[in-house]
This record gives structure tokens, sequence and C-alpha cells, in this order.
């Protein structure tokens, strides 16, 4: 990954099938009929009063030959579509997000880079977007907000960090960028502070695809797999063949939902999380377990459920939203998971050829003020986001 302008520079391999991208744009896929999503079993809490179905992701179907033919280097391996509708549980790629005009860009001023105590001890509050594998442009946005030094080490003293998941896909290191949020997770510590991560859909998929492969899974509408699902949304070999025991682990103990001085932080947009309990405690414990029961069929529904988007951005979303904090606590929600180009619906150039590119200098603040969305659209040449909160608008 090559640095921007002034920017300081900054495995036991498993034994798997080849994890070759098939050349989908060569090869159409037929599109797939539509279905309900299926619960699997999952029954609301009665305490909860009846919601607005959301946007749901659809799902990807398409079976991956063992040993495609290598097509020619993409941007990024996932960049496919299945006849006219991207298939079920795709998350969209740099081909597939719409560019931000310039003058239609939405400015937040965040916190400035001091870091005060917070009191009881406590130092500042930072969130980190989505990440997906860029390295290089994680370790300078978090030198920009002096967390890390010249080095990659932690710097920030008591702060506190949160990312908000999807460490791996698309990018090329996204083991790099779990063993650097472990590693700073253990150096925060030590000072007094802390790095800590919640679950993205993307971990959910590659630790189905590690765990489970060519297996298929209960999808509802025809034969899944986790394997088939992981390369259509990016998946990257370099990041299969790297994947240890401590990264399965690590990622299979995150927490999906915490709630930090008001903010309620979660990877997706979606209100999935309620079918997984009433408290935050009963969340992630519930997601917790379910990964430790090592079920496809359930860990698929579970991935299914969290690729879901868009709850809180179209009519609706403010009491989606307030649904959410009212079962949950917390004033804010904070998310990543939808890239803010997306959410805002402008449309510009696919590859960003003409220079402009998304243009992204914050997070995106909707939904009568009760959401932040922080995946600045990284994978689109975007911004990965680093932001201090609460944001002053």
């Amino acid at each position: 990954m090559t640095q921007g302008a002034g920017q300081e520079p900054v495995v036991r391999t498993a034994t798997l099938r080849d994890f070759r991208v098939p050349p989908y744009a060569q090869t159409p896929v037929p599109p797939q009929t539509p279905v309900p999503p299926q619960t699997h079993g999952a029954v609301p809490h009665p305490s909860l009063p009846p919601r607005a179905p959301e946007q749901p992701a659809p799902m990807p179907y398409a079976s991956v030959p063992a040993h495609a033919p290598v097509p020619p280097r993409l941007p990024h391996p996932g960049n496919v579509a299945v006849g006219d509708e991207p298939p079920e549980g795709y998350t969209p790629t740099e081909r597939d997000l719409p560019v931000i005009n310039r003058g239609d860009t939405v400015r937040m001023q965040t916190v400035p880079e001091s870091h005060p105590d917070t009191g009881e001890g406590r130092g500042p509050l930072f969130v980190v977007g989505d990440v997906h594998g860029y390295l290089d442009e994680l370790l300078a946005a978090l030198a920009t907000q002096g967390l890390v030094d010249a080095d990659g080490n932690w710097a920030a003293g008591n702060a506190r960090l949160w990312f908000l998941g999807d460490f791996t896909d698309r990018g090329p290191d996204g083991i790099g960028v779990i063993d650097l949020v472990m590693r700073l997770s253990a150096e925060a510590a030590a000072a007094g502070g802390y790095c800590k991560a919640l679950m993205g859909n993307h971990e959910l998929l590659l630790i189905g695809a590690k765990r489970f492969a060519d297996t298929p899974v209960n999808s509802g509408a025809g034969t899944a797999t986790f394997q088939a699902a992981w390369l259509l949304n990016g998946g990257q070999k370099s990041d299969m063949d790297r994947l240890q025991d401590v990264h399965l682990q690590w990622m299979s103990r995150l927490d999906a939902v915490i709630e930090e001085d008001g903010h309620l932080l979660m990877h997706s947009d979606t209100t999935a999380y309620l079918d997984y309990g009433s408290t935050i405690e009963d969340v992630n414990d519930t997601i917790t377990a379910i990964l430790t029961r090592n079920d496809a069929d359930e860990c698929w529904d579970l991935f299914r459920k969290l690729t879901r988007r868009f709850a809180f951005r179209d009519e609706g979303g403010a009491e989606a939203v307030r649904e959410l904090l009212t079962t949950y606590g917390g004033q804010r929600v904070v998310h990543g998971h939808s890239p803010i180009p997306y959410l805002l619906g402008e449309v510009g150039t696919e590859d960003g050829e003409d220079g402009s590119g998304p243009v992204v200098n914050g997070p995106h603040v909707y939904a009568e003020g009760l959401a932040i969305a922080m995946d600045g659209g990284v994978t689109m040449a975007g911004k990965l986001l680093v932001v201090q909160l609460p944001l002053h608008v």
C-alpha cells in the first residue's frame, strides 16, 4: 500500500483448498429468486414492540469451483454481482459504491487532538471505522490522532480506543491489522488505557470460512457455503494462509455491542442485535455461545443477520435507533459497516480514475442526530476514520 503524501511510514499455516478467485465477471451466475429472510428459530423478545422490516442485505449463493483458473488481478476480488442484483450477504466494494460529490460532503469537526482526562482516571474515547486490511492507512490515521508513535507503538497513555469491526477482506493485510490491534491492546493496558474491538460481519465470515469451508449451510434459498461467501466478499488467500488459532480465538471472543460515555457502539446499522438479547450482556453472551457451539447453520444465520444494513437510513430510521437505545442504553448509536458514500447515495465514477474519489472528511451524523456512521469507505479509496468522541457538529 502506497503511503499518502506527508504520512510517516510507518503466522501455524492452515491446510486448506486453494482459495482462488473465480472469474465471475466472465462467467455470470443466474440471478436468485428473492425469498423472505429466515429466522432459524430466533424469537423477538416479547417486551419489544414490533418493528418495521429493515433492508436485508442479500446473501451469496454462488458456488465456487475448487480449482478455478486465476483471472487477471482485480483491485478487490470480491467485486462481483449475480445478475442484476447482488447476492445475499454481499457487502459493497469499490466498484459498487458511488462517489460523493465534493460539494455535497458532510464536514464534521471533532474534539481537538489534545487528550484531556475525562474524570475517574479515564482518558479520551476514540473509535475506528472499518479497516478491511488497510494496515498502512490505519497506522497513519492512528498516528494523526496521537494514538501511536512513528513505530506504531501505543503513545496515548490512558486513552480509550474502540475498533468497530471488519479488520480483514478486500485490503492487502487483514492479519496484520488483527496483529496490530492485539498488540495495541496489551500496550494500552500497560499504559493505563485500553484498546478493544467489536465483532464485525467480516470476522464472522472469516471464522466461518476457516471452520466450515465448503460445508453447505441452510441459507433458505439454495446451497450456500461460508467459503463462497468469503470469496465473494473480498476474502484474501494471504489472510487465510496466515490465520492462526490465536486469531480465531481472539475474534470468537469479541463483544458485539458496548456502551461507552452514552455512545452505543456496534458494527452494523441493523436492529438484528435485538434478536439476541434484551441487554448488552445478553447479546454478547448469546453470540459468544453461538460461536462456541460451532454449528454451521447457526453461525450462518448470525452472519446473515449482522450483514443487514440501512435500518437507520430511511423513513423510520430514527425510530429504529430509539428502539436500540431504549433497550440497551445510550444517547447515540455509533456504527460502521455501511460506507458513508453508500449511505448518502451520491453517484459518481466507479473507480475514482478521475482523481476525485469519495470525499469523506469525517463521520456522518443522521437519523435525527441519533446515529453516527464511521465507515469512510477505505475500500473505495475513501478515508479510514479514527475519531474522538463526542463529536461537535
